[in-house]
């Protein structure tokens, strides 16, 4: 059964918990974003824009997604001190990285305005419209982008809400008049769990959050929760060479079809090149042959992307020819491997990657691309958590740079105690010991001077993480000039 046939009949799935998705604001009511800055807070607040709310909000720090909510009519302040707490203000959103003592959200509770959680936002959405949501620990956002960008150009115009931008389907969110959402769908703070998929994608499942989950056995029962809200008549897509995934994967109670490299998944992918940057694969569905496909972004982890958006968009009923139309067009998004400039024949790329399998296969498709030319790295660790629990793998995702270069530490959700059990001098000791050439440089502005004068013609740079370690690429790009 493919979804045109079955979701209508999903509706009942979702009727037993209406009362747990009771977050809807309607056309005209007053909603204020703590955080409104964040990737995903960003996206919602723009579709609440759209849909005639009146939004306003609070960030620390402004950017280019403040900005555009602000062009599209959003008041944005960054004091987060409570002035701007309006008794107009109907909803107050949060973000799981807003704490109790947030003084915008101490006067929201003293005023009494409901307070609501973005992912509780997202999943009223969704329940609205027939719901794909995308999770895992890698590979969320390039799926998501994938399979947004297929739906887009097959002309069925989906609701997405993506967690980066994506230029080519218009940025990080968009309020489509079809009856398809897609959603990102964020593990953290078992997040998704407030979602209401009908098709659900399972990418890998790694230990990473481990300030909330403790450990990976409670990571993968958080997946297991999420397969088993995928409607009986829906689909759930994994990834067949992952162990993890498996013993999640019998909390499903829909069809679930498996996708890998290897011949033994339901859809299989065979990289036939990978040279300039630009992966030629063929795609078997159940070994029999589907078609030839071509992505312009490099890396075997993201011809698994692909799969999975296949797999998905072809259960929806989208054909084959337009599938592979809109990959060989897709371009990513915006921090994943995205080349920022060539200058005096320096190449500078910005990555997302904050984790070290990110970390390795970002760097082992920077290495494929480019086989002779030396690459640096520029790693700006995120969190003193995430640093502190998986050091050790870490230190070993380096391999394949020639020269790396730490940040000092972005601190997000880190308590005091964190920061001082943890830092990058830490990082720095024990990858030299893993037989790395590393430096560690604590000031991003300091980083981006050691480089102008250190980097030569034919170099790659490659600025990581999940801070503001973008800020130097770039700046040097600018100071290569």
């Amino acid at each position: 059964m493919n979804l045109s046939e079955g979701m209508d009949r999903m509706h009942t799935h979702t009727a037993s918990l209406d009362n747990q998705f009771n977050y809807r604001p309607m056309r005209g009511h007053c909603v204020y974003f703590i955080g409104i800055g964040g990737i995903g807070m960003s996206a919602v607040a723009r579709i609440l824009l759209n849909e005639g709310c009146v939004v306003s909000g609070s960030d620390i720090r402004t950017s280019s997604l403040t900005s555009t909510l602000e062009k599209m009519g959003a008041r944005i302040n960054t004091r987060q001190d409570g002035s701007c707490m309006t008794s107009d203000t109907d909803m107050v959103v949060i973000s799981a990285a807003i704490s109790e003592d947030n003084q915008d959200l101490k006067t929201a509770r003293k005023m009494g305005i409901k307070v609501v959680k973005y992912s509780q936002i997202l999943g009223s959405l969704m329940k609205e419209k027939r719901g794909i949501a995308i999770s895992g620990t890698h590979g969320k956002t390039t799926t998501s982008a994938m399979i947004s960008s297929v739906l887009k150009m097959a002309g069925l115009d989906p609701t997405f809400v993506i967690g980066g931008e994506v230029p080519d389907i218009g940025g990080n969110a968009h309020l489509g008049t079809g009856d398809l959402f897609v959603a990102e769908a964020c593990e953290y703070d078992r997040s998704f769990l407030n979602l209401v998929p009908q098709v659900g994608v399972i990418t890998n499942i790694e230990e990473d959050h481990l300030d909330y989950y403790e450990n990976i056995e409670k990571i993968i029962n958080a997946f297991g929760d999420f397969a088993s809200l995928v409607s009986k008549e829906g689909l759930l897509v994994v990834n067949d060479h992952d162990k993890n995934i498996f013993l999640a994967m019998q909390r499903a109670n829909c069809k679930v079809e498996t996708y890998s490299l290897d011949s033994t998944s339901d859809w299989y992918g065979k990289v036939l090149s990978s040279g300039n940057g630009t992966n030629r694969f063929s795609i078997f569905r159940k070994n029999t042959f589907f078609d030839d496909f071509t992505l312009k972004i490099p890396g075997s982890h993201n011809v698994l992307n692909a799969l999975a958006a296949t797999a998905v968009c072809t259960f929806i009923g989208v054909d084959k020819n337009s599938i592979k139309a809109a990959l060989a067009s897709f371009r990513g998004a915006n921090r994943r491997f995205q080349i920022i400039g060539v200058k005096n024949n320096i190449t500078v790329i910005d990555d997302y990657a904050h984790h070290p399998t990110e970390i390795h296969v970002t760097l082992r498709a920077a290495r494929e691309l480019y086989p002779e030319k030396k690459i640096w790295c520029v790693f700006q660790p995120h969190q003193y958590s995430r640093t502190r629990h998986l050091l050790r793998g870490f230190a070993r995702s380096f391999q394949n740079a020639d020269k790396v270069i730490f940040a000092d530490i972005y601190a997000a959700r880190d308590n005091d105690d964190e920061k001082t059990t943890m830092n990058s001098s830490r990082l720095f000791e024990e990858t030299r010991n893993a037989a790395v050439d590393v430096q560690y440089i604590p000031q991003l502005r300091d980083i981006v001077n050691a480089l102008s004068l250190s980097v030569k013609p034919d170099d790659v740079v490659i600025t990581m993480g999940a801070g503001d370690v973008w800020k130097v690429a770039y700046d040097l790009v600018a100071k290569l000039e």
